[in-house]
């Protein structure tokens, strides 16, 4: 596994402990490059601006409609490629390059949301879902580079850094983007619109440039195994074939697979209930934006912490603390009745949000063919675009069933005010029940078994 040119080895005399330093912080810098997509784009400005200008007099509900429907086909989409893609880049060594052709995709659509005309939704659902596109498909090649800067000394650490640079790179820029929509003539702009606009252009510029990093820090990894001098497009549904036809030899990769479906769906429907939930005791839109900013910045050392923790006190273990804060703050968000709670659960959700999603991406790595590096992160990363399928629908079941058992014949607005919120919460409580399968199934994963069985499909 250690490669033959030293790439890992850091040893002073050999003089490349500054050309080791340098891959690893031109790995971590494309987290730094493409989070601003994720947070000033998808979490922060395009819904709002969808509905505010793309959409304007259209039916509140039809355009979440739209919204959402441009979504799912983005997850869709990049859910079906991501083993096929991460198949072919594995046969050809190729994992860089379609880094950068998805990374430069999304960028040109980013910019391209600037050209987008009011009231032109179907424009910018198509240039959105792209963009989606672009983002997600280049974390498929960026998330398999990372066994190339760096072993199993670091790979917590280092996978840990990527986060923590994407926590502060994305949260910067989106600081600066929300100055602008508040204070626009400070930048030369006539009012919020067009800084939102701007601000579309911004992040373009800031993932674009900062991408460069990487493509001239970090190189094209070799395969490891014999190279498949034929195409590597046929190479690659090839090995999709075989290994689907393997998989059978390697249950303790599926079994993890299993329990990280279900924790970090989780994970992630905590994330985007949160908002909601906020809404719902009255919090204004600035509020939720502060809201978002302390996770981002709570986030940037914690992911840190958390790489360091899964080092010295073992990542299965660092995992299973993540998920047991994550049951607390879900019970926690059921009692909730104040402002000030809401902030404070953005303070805890940032302590373990990327350390959880850290750990798992380097833990996976341990149980995975090294050969077989991008086809492996596919899957992974096809699971986390299928993530928050469970927990919305149990969400909305416990909900209504509370709702219908509650609810009084003829009732007044109070009480049905009261019985909503009452099936609201408990509707939340019930995420526990993914956080729990989770855990349980982590604990039948045993990383020796996983490390024998991928050494032995390596070998064979």
């Amino acid at each position: 596994f250690q490669a033959e040119d030293g790439i890992r080895d850091r040893s002073p005399s050999r003089g490349l402990g500054d050309v080791y330093k340098r891959q690893v912080w031109g790995w971590a810098m494309y987290d730094w490059a493409n989070s601003a997509f994720a947070t000033t784009v998808m979490a922060g400005f395009f819904p709002i601006f969808f509905k505010q200008y793309w959409t304007i007099g259209t039916d509140v509900n039809q355009s979440t409609a739209m919204l959402g429907f441009g979504n799912s086909i983005a997850s869709l989409l990049v859910a079906l490629m991501a083993p096929v893609l991460g198949a072919i880049a594995d046969r050809g060594s190729l994992k860089k390059k379609f880094l950068i052709f998805f990374a430069y995709l999304g960028v040109l659509m980013t910019a391209g949301l600037y050209m987008v005309e009011k009231g032109d939704w179907m424009m910018a659902v198509f240039v959105y879902i792209m963009g989606v596109i672009g983002f997600s498909g280049a974390n498929i090649f960026y998330d398999s580079l990372l066994p190339s800067v760096a072993d199993e000394s670091n790979i917590d650490s280092v996978s840990s850094l990527g986060f923590a640079m994407g926590y502060l790179g994305g949260g910067l820029l989106f600081l600066v983007n929300v100055v602008m929509t508040l204070q626009p003539a400070i930048f030369g702009l006539t009012d919020a619109g067009e800084a939102v606009r701007w601000s579309f252009v911004s992040v373009a510029m800031w993932w674009g440039v900062f991408t460069l990093i990487t493509i001239f820090w970090v190189p094209e990894p070799e395969m490891l195994g014999e190279r498949d001098q034929g195409n590597p497009v046929l190479g690659g549904f090839k090995q999709l074939f075989g290994t689907f036809q393997e998989i059978r030899h390697l249950k303790t990769v599926m079994l993890f697979l299993l329990a990280y479906w279900f924790y970090i769906d989780g994970v992630d429907t905590i994330i985007k209930m949160a908002v909601d939930y906020g809404m719902s005791i009255g919090f204004e839109s600035n509020d939720l934006i502060i809201a978002l900013l302390i996770v981002q910045f709570v986030g940037f050392p914690a992911a840190l912490i958390f790489g360091s923790l899964g080092e010295r006190w073992g990542v299965r273990s660092s995992i299973f603390l993540a998920i047991g804060v994550y049951i607390v703050v879900t019970i926690w968000a059921t009692m909730m009745r104040e402002k000030y709670e809401f902030y404070v659960l953005a303070v805890v959700i940032g302590l373990v949000q990327g350390g959880i999603q850290a750990l798992s991406r380097s833990y996976y790595f341990r149980l995975i063919p090294k050969n077989q590096v991008a086809e492996y992160y596919g899957f992974f990363n096809m699971l986390g675009k299928f993530a928050a399928i469970i927990g919305p629908a149990l969400m909305g079941v416990v909900g209504l069933t509370v709702r219908n058992m509650l609810m009084p014949d003829s009732p007044s607005a109070e009480q049905i005010k009261a019985v909503s919120q009452e099936a609201s919460r408990w509707s939340i409580a019930s995420i526990v029940i993914l956080f729990v399968i989770g855990a349980v199934l982590l604990f039948y994963v045993d990383e020796e078994k996983g490390r024998a069985e991928a050494e032995y499909l390596f070998k064979n």
